[in-house]
């Protein structure tokens, strides 16, 4: 896993070495990991470094010294660089060394009311950045966030943001408006939660880490980013003697007269991630439909059969049926997935064991307002890490917690992200199939499922399939739910 840290973290990091004499070297490390990655994307983009324009927009702190070296070494291989200054000072070697390169320097200073100088000023760096290949933003680093107001940057402009897209937030990804939305982040000295949770995910584009010498100081990481190589090693096989009771049973309740179509996905999506058995609730209408869909499905006469785990929830609305066999499975204490409707009957406070949680931001907002904090969906988007975190806590149970990153965190704090997942799961039944697919693996999971940090690992690799599942439903050109629980279990394939 890719170890994850708050811009908090990397200060407190960085804080030993400039006592100890190193900021120009930490700064001159930087500069050149961004001079490097923006040649890079000048190729990508253009077919060539030499003779392309570059302006970086400089703020006055160490970020806006790391944008001036980085243009100097720019320059150095023939660019044609420009500084727009952004505040009444830069860092003061840093523009001597790029002054000593010939470069142009431009006062865009932000406007004030009524202030003509800084506003012909402000003019002056709009039209700069109409005639240049790539901008950098240089502006804010890890210890300042905030409203910013910035020149015009042409739409079509290419972006690289200097260890963040300033203004955004490097501990929550929270960020204001105005930020200006990165192509590509050169992020110094390890991944931060800011670039991968939150707004800052959206704004940030592809992000590169450059190494400056942090890891050996840095402490514990603040989350862990699940990638390709893990999930293979987090998702449950079976072993010894094979045989359907022995690659794990699943109970399903999921479906209502009203939804019968989320039971179906859901079943689908279990079966086709390789459980050995699936038992399910329904009522009558959605029972006849998993009857045709998914014919290896065998109807349970109670919630009291027996199984590995639970997947609970899908499209059961308010079905007093259904939610009663909810309850029933919740006072068993068994392994359990709970989605959607089957959320409302948790009660904060109770010690569960063993159930992940898997809201959306609004359902995460009605949990934590039956636990007794007050905040909103916007609230949660804001800061998802920590939110996820206080309901952990709230439940006792491990949280999932959909979204354009997949949080899932332990009542302990212990985090595990899944950052993979395409826009197009922001679809109608998709959710329904995710917990199809992590209902099986938590039934197949054995031991694993017994501890929260294995329950952890657990729901983040099945987010990670999901989102590779997803990969695989949208190549021909096509998408939805159905598509996407039909080929859950042959991500990559």
């Amino acid at each position: 896993m890719i170890n994850v840290y708050t811009g908090t973290q990397i200060r407190a990091a960085e804080s030993g070495l400039l006592e100890a004499g190193e900021g120009a070297g930490l700064m001159r490390t930087a500069a050149h990991g961004l001079a490097h990655h923006t040649m890079a994307l000048l190729r990508a983009r253009y077919g060539a470094v030499y003779g392309a324009r570059v302006a970086a927009l400089i703020g006055t702190g160490n970020n806006g010294g790391d944008g001036l070296y980085a243009l100097a070494r720019l320059a150095g291989r023939g660019v044609s660089c420009t500084a727009i200054l952004l505040g009444d000072r830069a860092h003061p070697e840093a523009l001597a060394a790029f002054r000593r390169t010939g470069g142009r320097v431009i006062d865009g200073g932000v406007p004030a009311s009524g202030a003509r100088g800084k506003t012909r000023r402000y003019r002056d760096a709009a039209e700069a950045l109409r005639s240049v290949d790539l901008v950098i933003d240089a502006v804010l680093g890890t210890g300042a966030q905030g409203r910013l107001s910035l020149p015009e940057v042409p739409e079509d402009l290419p972006v690289v943001a200097c260890d963040l897209p300033s203004g955004v937030d490097a501990d929550t990804g929270a960020a204001p408006s105005g930020v200006l939305p990165a192509d590509l982040t050169v992020t110094f000295g390890a991944l931060k939660t800011g670039l991968c949770v939150g707004a800052g995910r959206l704004l940030a584009g592809r992000v590169e880490v450059v190494d400056i010498g942090l890891e050996a100081v840095l402490g514990q990481p603040d989350l862990r980013i699940v990638s390709g190589s893990d999930v293979d090693a987090l998702t449950p096989r079976p072993t010894g003697k094979l045989h359907k009771y022995s690659r794990g049973v699943l109970g399903l309740i999921a479906g209502s007269d009203r939804y019968p179509g989320a039971a179906v996905l859901a079943a689908t999506a279990a079966v086709n991630t390789s459980v050995g058995m699936l038992r399910t609730l329904a009522p009558e209408r959605p029972a006849a439909l998993m009857a045709s869909a998914v014919p290896e499905a065998v109807p349970a006469e109670g919630p009291d059969v027996r199984v590995d785990a639970w997947a609970m929830g899908p499209g059961i609305a308010e079905d007093a049926d259904q939610l009663a066999a909810v309850e029933q499975v919740l006072d068993s204490h068994q392994r359990a997935v709970v989605d959607a409707s089957a959320l409302r009957a948790l009660q904060p406070a109770q010690g569960y064991t063993g159930l992940v949680l898997t809201p959306h931001a609004g359902e995460l907002e009605d949990l934590l307002g039956r636990a007794g904090v007050r905040v909103t969906a916007a609230d949660i988007e804001a800061d998802p890490v920590r939110w996820a975190r206080w309901a952990a806590v709230g439940y006792s149970s491990v949280v999932l917690l959909k979204g354009h990153s997949t949080i899932c965190v332990a009542p302990d704090g212990y985090t595990v992200v899944s950052l993979n997942g395409p826009a197009q799961l922001a679809t109608a039944g998709s959710g329904d199939v995710l917990t199809g697919m992590l209902g099986a693996m938590l039934a197949t999971s054995g031991a694993v499922g017994d501890s929260t940090h294995g329950l952890v690992e657990l729901a983040a690799a099945a987010a990670y399939r999901h989102g590779e599942a997803a990969r695989v439903a949208g190549r021909d050109g096509g998408f939805g739910a159905g598509r996407l629980a039909q080929v859950a279990g042959r991500e990559g394939r």
